[in-house]
Parts: structure tokens; sequence; C-alpha cells
């Protein structure tokens, strides 16, 4: 791989980086929040590629117009080398060619672009939740009013965090919806998920809500889907790390459509 390939690679890489910061591939590697960060590590790959690329150009200019012959237009007398000058001749040509090879594993470098360009990975479902410890957030130090009238609408960590540190105090007797797809464990339990980043997905956790009461006769893991019911005190522990899962008695569901951004708490549906 010589220089002028290396512009390439890097120009590509920064373009595939713009293109996913600008769309929402982005949101399969890393949190929304990371956007700003991502688009700008495109642009100083694009202009550290282009800068390389003039400055190779330059040289390139400055090599040809070394080795002009002393009758050519714009060749000095200062220009022109003996054939027995130290280090002239096809072997010095030879000897620097040798000289700036670059090995030829560095194009292995094209693979994480490749896969960047061509390959969208899935976003962490039902496999890797079922896998993972449950990672309830910590206990805060309190939790904003709920609307006193209607149902609630909650993200899956709020129900959770609720019903684990708050004893559900703010979810007795009102009609609750949440949000997520579906996983079943070992034994068939149902559980509703959604996976939080702290930075990327390679760091994405599962957030649990054990499901019972009146579910659909057919569970397919890993399909969203909206659920209507009701806090109960019930509770489970995660097999993977012993985190309390908490339960919600399910009086009706509905398939839902999955969000925008799959690692996102906040769900609009």
């Amino acid at each position: 791989m010589n220089r002028h390939a290396q512009t390439v690679v890097l120009l590509l890489t920064g373009g595939a980086l713009l293109h996913a910061g600008s769309t929402d591939l982005y949101l399969r590697y890393v949190k929304a929040g990371l956007q700003p960060l991502l688009i700008g590590a495109g642009v100083v790959l694009t202009a550290a590629a282009v800068a390389t690329l003039w400055y190779e150009r330059q040289a390139a200019r400055s090599r040809r117009d070394q080795h002009r012959e002393p009758d050519e237009p714009g060749a000095g007398p200062d220009q022109h080398r003996e054939p027995d000058e130290p280090g002239a001749g096809p072997e010095r040509a030879a000897a620097e060619r040798h000289a700036h090879r670059e090995p030829r594993v560095a194009w292995l470098l094209v693979l994480p672009l490749l896969a960047l360009v061509l390959v969208a990975p899935p976003a962490a479902g039902s496999y890797t939740a079922m896998r993972t410890g449950s990672a309830l957030q910590e206990q805060p130090w309190g939790y904003p009013k709920l609307p006193a009238d209607g149902p609630l609408r909650l993200t899956v960590a709020d129900y959770a965090g609720r019903a684990v540190y708050d004893q559900g105090r703010a979810l007795a007797g009102r009609r609750i919806k949440v949000a997520g797809f579906l996983a079943l464990d070992g034994h068939g339990a149902p559980y509703l998920v959604r996976m939080a980043l702290n930075c990327c997905a390679a760091d994405a956790q599962p957030v649990k809500i054990a499901l019972t009461g009146e579910l659909p006769p057919v569970l397919q893991p890993d399909s969203w889907i909206e659920v209507t019911g009701t806090y109960t005190p019930k509770r489970t522990k995660d097999p993977v790390n012993g985190t309390a899962v908490p339960y919600l008695s399910v009086a009706s569901t509905r398939p839902v459509k999955a969000p925008q951004d799959p690692y996102d708490e906040a769900w609009n549906g």
C-alpha cells in the first residue's frame, strides 16, 4: 500500500463516518449524544486525507523539477547531477523505492471500512439480553412527579426503577403503558426489555421487566410490543447477576414498530 492508497483509505473512512453520523446508521454503533463527535471525527479524517494528498502532489512536483535535464524549461544549472555523483543513478532510485515501501498487511485497514459501509449490525436483542445481567440504574435521590390522570406511559428503565427502589408507591392503582422487545429465558418466562448504553453498542446492557397476566398465546422473541397493565409487588432475581427484576401484571398487549433508536430509553411510540 503506497501513500496514495493510504490517503484514499483515509478519505473513504472519513466519508463513511460522515455518512453514518448524518444518517440513522450511527445509532447502531453509539448512543445519540455522540453524533457530533462522530461527525467531527469524519471531518478531521477527511481534512487529513486532503492535506496528505496535497502534500504528496507538491512533493512529486518538487522531485520532477529536481530531475529535469539542464536544457528543459525551468531546469537550472544547479539541478543537474553528474552520473558519478554519490547516490545518483538507477541504483539510488531503486533504493528509494524499496526504502519507502509500506507493508502489504496495511491493506487490512480496509476491512473495518468495508464492514462500516456494507454491513449494518443489528441492534442487540433477546439473545444478548438473556445472557447479560440486568443493568438497573442506581437508586436516585427522587423521581419526577407523575401525571395525576390518565395512563402512565413509562420507559422500561423508569418502571423498573420505580418498582424496585420506590416500592411502586406512585404506580399502585394506575394503568401503565410500557414498550420494549420480548425476550424469553431458558424456561420460557417472558420479559420486556430495553438495552441501555453507556457509550456504544459494545457495552449495551439490558433492563428487564418480568411479565405476568394476559399474555399473547404466541410469544416471539425480539418482537416489539406495547404492554398495558398494572404494578404488582412481585419480583424475581436476574439469574445472571442476581439484580432485582420487577413484574408487571399485563392486561393487554399490541405489536408496535421498533423505534428509530433501538437503544434509546425514551420511547415515543
